[in-house]
Order: structure tokens, then sequence, then C-alpha cells
């Protein structure tokens, strides 16, 4: 068990998993794998997070979402007057949809940042939407949430 512990630590540290194989004829092979863990992937997901005030890791692109999740996040930020943020499709890089989900310590996509820092996924946004911490979160960037002016509008 030892090995197991000491194996992951050299791992952490080198950014490489190196394994072995044994073959029927007796041979041993060893290799090693790259981790998306690598303090390169990592320095290049922090600096993709800070790229704008709002940056969402989704499938697809806010023109045209490919999930229901990341569909639903596009339009709450819509409804709010967001329109201009990074976006990034994970559809389209493996290494960027695993290593997002470990750097964030969050399972699953879209993945919302807020001036580099971690909001959620859809579930969050939304109650952040319904319960009105979004227009006050959305404030603390210096975006002014459409909603206001339509509540304004309607008195």
């Amino acid at each position: 068990m030892n090995s197991v512990f000491r194996s992951t630590a050299r791992c952490l540290r080198s950014a490489t998993w190196q394994y072995k194989t044994a073959h029927k004829n007796g041979e041993l092979s060893v290799g090693r794998a790259r981790l998306m863990c690598s303090s390169a992937g990592q320095k290049n997901l922090e600096e993709m997070v800070k790229k704008d005030k709002v940056v969402v890791f989704m499938k697809g692109t806010p023109a045209q979402p490919m999930c229901g999740f990341s569909n639903a996040v596009v339009q709450i930020l819509r409804m709010h007057g967001v329109d201009n943020y990074a976006s990034y499709n994970v559809l389209d890089d493996q290494d960027v949809r695993q290593g997002i989900k470990t750097f964030s310590n969050w399972p699953t996509i879209p993945q919302v940042f807020f001036n580099g820092e971690f909001v959620g996924g859809c579930d969050i946004l939304l109650q952040m939407h319904q319960s009105g911490d979004l227009v006050e979160e959305l404030q603390k960037l210096g975006i002014r949430s459409a909603l206001l002016d339509q509540e304004k509008e309607s008195k």
C-alpha cells in the first residue's frame, strides 16, 4: 500500500504517472502518462478562468449550446443582459473538459466563474437567479443586471 502512496506523490510532483505492465513472456514494460494535474495545465486553466469577468465552460457555444444545462446558463446570463463573457466549448478539447473538473473540484459541466472564482454549475446559477443573489454578484463585477431595468419599467 505504501508503494501506491509513493507513486501517487511522485505523480503529483512530476505530473506523470509511471506504470508497469507484465507480459505473458515475463517481460516488464514501463510507460508514462502525462496528467492534466500538471502545473502547466493548471496554470493554463487559471489563466482561462481569469480571462474575463464572467467565464463559462460549457458544451457547445453560447450561440449553439449542445446540452440543456449549458443552454440554461446561457439563457440566465442573457436575461440579465450579460452578453460579453468568455466561453469555452469543452467538447472541443477533452483535456480542458477533464482539467476544469479537477481544477474546480466540480464534477459537471457547465461551470461558471466570476472574476476567476468558481461560482457553480447550472443549478447554482439558477438558484442565484431565483433568489436575486445573481443581481448582487453581477453588481460586484460592475455589471448591471438588465432585470433591474425591467423592474423599473413595470412600476
